[in-house]
Formats: structure tokens, sequence, C-alpha cells
């Protein structure tokens, strides 16, 4: 019996909302160094259930724009900015339902952080060295100009974990292994 989806090949892309799309190009482009591809939008169906039904929102929810990104060597991002027919939720925390964050992995873990701290970009908390199965890696969190939360990541030379494992979890850097 096969499980999972058949001719699954990976994450195309991660969708997010912001607040602010020109923003969030500037940050995405001029700080991370993603690439635009397109944008599309508005879109709205204000006589029928179609935002609920296909995307989960209010139905009166107006998608104002979406722009595609392309991010190096993972996925793609795509993101929206919308009018909300109700009070938007806060971004949730790591530790809420929903919470998450982005990492990006880097070559040169020092020199990233030094680019984002030139660009002003607050950086939570002092870099850490991971132990146990993650010996090896170092990562550090930051936050976008609106609040979401980021992470850059960098191991080099591998993390513990893979001197025995019959599986490694995917990496940007050498991703046909």
């Amino acid at each position: 019996m096969v499980t999972g989806i058949p001719g699954l090949r990976g994450t195309e892309h991660i969708g997010f909302t912001v607040p602010d799309l020109d923003e969030a190009e500037r940050f995405l482009v001029d700080v991370i160094g993603c690439e635009l591809v397109y944008s599309l939008g508005p879109f709205a169906h204000p006589d029928d259930e179609w935002m609920l039904e296909h995307l989960g929102v209010h139905p009166r929810t107006v998608m104002r724009e979406l722009r595609f990104f392309r991010c190096g060597h993972g996925p793609n991002f795509e993101v929206f900015q919308y009018e909300p027919a109700t009070e938007a939720a806060p971004e949730p925390r790591n530790s809420d339902i929903g919470g998450h964050h982005l990492a990006f992995y880097v070559d040169d873990f020092d020199a990233a952080l030094g680019h984002l701290r030139a660009h002003g970009v607050e950086i939570m908390g002092a870099p850490t060295a991971s132990s146990s199965w993650s010996t090896g890696q170092r990562w550090v969190y930051f936050r976008s100009p609106w609040g979401m939360q980021f992470e850059l990541v960098s191991y080099p030379d591998g993390k513990a974990y893979e001197k025995d494992a019959p599986t490694k979890l995917w990496h940007p850097a050498h991703p046909a292994e």
C-alpha cells in the first residue's frame, strides 16, 4: 500500500499575509534578496460564497493583491494583502496554534547576521548554537517590519544526527541529496 500523496515532489510555495505589500516587497527584495516574479489581483466575490469556500475567509473579504517571489533554492513565497470584511486577528506567536516562522539557510552565518543588522532588522536575542542531534547548527530569529518571525540558520559542516541517519533533512545547499 502506497502512503502519501502520489507524485509528491516538495513544497512549491509558502503563502502568508502582510499588512502592506509594498513594505513587504522592499524587505523581501532589498534585505532578504528575493526576486519579485509577478503579481495578481484584486479578487473579490461580493455576491457569493467563493472566498469562504475556497480560501476559508469571510465571504466579503477582498484580496487586494498577491505577489510571487522567488527566494534562492527554497520554495516560492505567495504574499497577500487582504481587505478583511471583519477585524483582522493578530499574528499568532510560535506557541499558538497556527504559529510559524520561515527559516533561511545561509552559508556564512556571521555575514548574514551582519547584513540584517546593517539594515536595522530586529534580531531576537543572541545567536544560538544547537545541541544534541542538531549540534553543528547555529540559528537566530529576526522580525520583519510587520512583525513576522524569520530565522537565519546555518550548519556548513552538517548536524550531529546526519552521521548515522538513513534519511537526512532536505538541505538547500545540497538539494539533490
